[in-house]
């Protein structure tokens, strides 16, 4: 059997590839020198004059570190008052309401349980499913709806749901009790931007990110910065 030709060559070899570029790894690896890291990073990324200062930078910088995104900071829309409600509400042992449950993992017993405060995930309410098909929408905005009444002076923490704060919204606007602190980040396409606009566009102290991005762990981070804030403002 002859020997088998080898294929035409087509077009010029291609060039050696060029040796990769060296990569240098930061030499922090404990949580405390990463987060301090983390934190000095952001720092030299946005300078001074930010739009926040004092504690509520201390909120900003995390959110900025949750997502990894320093162009967030101008559609962050923090106040002096919500954050003081909030402190408040956590010293006094309040209730911190999530949307989801991932939004209730976020929220480490080991910053709430000395401050006295519990996690109620709407999500975990019997019967929502059922409770959603009868009115027609979502299982968070059939759990809102079922637990506004119980939601005055207590923190609502919303990352994943725009109906879960529509709904909040319209509670609020039938004279439900206002929360302590509505902190909405949902996250999305579909009416997410939407909902935080008009969050913050209402007179109900909140927290929030204006456009699509968010999510759970952001809802989660704010009142984690909180609880720290807290914590720290009790000690002294």
């Amino acid at each position: 059997m002859p020997p088998i030709a080898p294929a035409p060559s087509h077009g010029p070899a291609p060039a050696p590839t060029a040796a990769p570029s060296a990569i240098v790894l930061d030499p922090a690896h404990t949580p405390a020198t990463i987060e301090a890291r983390s934190f000095a990073v952001i720092d030299a990324e946005i300078p001074e004059p930010r739009p926040f200062s004092g504690p509520l930078w201390q909120v900003a910088r995390r959110c900025v570190h949750t997502l990894g995104d320093t162009e967030i900071v101008p559609d962050l829309r923090l106040s002096a008052q919500g954050l003081r409600n909030g402190l408040d509400a956590l010293l006094r042992g309040c209730t911190v309401f999530t949307d989801t449950r991932m939004a209730a993992a976020g929220l480490p017993l080991r910053r709430l349980t000395p401050l006295g405060v519990s996690v109620t995930p709407i999500m975990s309410l019997p019967g929502l499913d059922q409770l959603a098909k009868t009115r027609d929408t979502t299982r968070t905005r059939a759990g809102l709806e079922l637990l506004a009444p119980r939601m005055g002076g207590q923190i609502v923490a919303i990352g994943n749901a725009p109906t879960a704060l529509l709904g909040l919204l319209d509670a609020l606007a039938a004279g439900a009790p206002v929360p302590a602190l509505i902190i909405g980040m949902p996250v999305g396409f579909v009416n997410a931007a939407q909902s935080k606009a008009l969050l913050h566009q209402s007179p109900w102290p909140h927290f929030t990110l204006l456009g699509r991005k968010g999510g759970s762990a952001l809802a989660a981070t704010c009142v984690n910065a909180l609880a720290e804030l807290a914590l720290a403002e009790r000690k002294t």
